[in-house]
């Protein structure tokens, strides 16, 4: 994970009463150091054994239930993690599930909207860093499965019970070409147009979001979101 989508994490985590957290899947242990020191972090991940870093930690798959005896948490953080999971919407359930009513949910993927990735996917039939698995499909590996755009999160979140995610606007949202730029505005215009025609709030804001410079330039994805019903 980038540091400036790090850095855009903690930047919106920053004052919010956070005492009991999740992270899921837990990698490094970045979050954990990053949050303050009163906070009660559990992690998860299948390969990363954090030792010592965590209240309590399981070696897990997320593909999988969360372990049964998890508590309920006022934030659970999935970092580059959806991206390796074949059965992401039970993961989104088991995270409804253990999520505080009044809890919030952080969830960031490699984003495969950006110009230059839907080139690659034009000339070639995969998006950049979701290469061909030929011969190195490994169950429980630390494969990228799954490509992410904004439109897969709103759809996954609000089947798991969440309302629609918001996107945190980060370095990486920005093009780094200016023909990037360029290419991005007919996707642009589709959205806004699809903006004005909306007739509600909520499709309103969908395609407001969709059509931002992070939805469509970002390499990277940063979503946020709280529960909305049960699922």
């Amino acid at each position: 994970m980038q540091q400036s989508s790090k850095d855009a994490v903690i930047a919106w985590l920053k004052g919010r009463p956070i005492k009991s957290v999740l992270d899921a899947p837990s990698g490094d242990g970045w979050l954990k150091e990053a949050l303050p020191p009163d906070a009660e972090v559990d992690g998860i991940d299948l390969y990363a054994q954090p030792e010592g870093r965590y209240r309590k930690f399981w070696q897990h798959d997320l593909d999988t239930p969360l372990p049964k005896d998890c508590g309920k948490y006022d934030l659970i953080c999935c970092c580059e993690g959806l991206e390796h999971l074949g059965n992401p919407l039970l993961f989104l359930r088991e995270v409804h599930r253990l999520l505080a009513d009044d809890g919030l949910l952080v969830v960031t993927t490699p984003n495969a909207w950006y110009p230059q990735s839907r080139l690659q996917f034009l000339h070639r039939g995969f998006f950049p860093s979701f290469p061909p698995l030929a011969g190195k499909v490994v169950p429980g590996s630390h494969m990228h499965i799954t490509p992410w755009t904004y439109p897969q999160p709103y759809v996954y979140l609000k089947l798991a019970g969440f309302k629609p995610p918001q996107i945190l606007p980060e370095e990486l949202s920005k093009a780094k070409h200016l023909h990037e730029r360029l290419l991005a505005w007919p996707a642009r215009l589709y959205c806004r147009g699809r903006e004005k025609r909306a007739t509600t709030e909520e499709t309103r804001a969908y395609w407001q979001a969709a059509g931002s410079d992070a939805s469509l330039l970002g390499r990277h994805l940063t979503t946020v979101t709280s529960k909305a019903t049960a699922p």
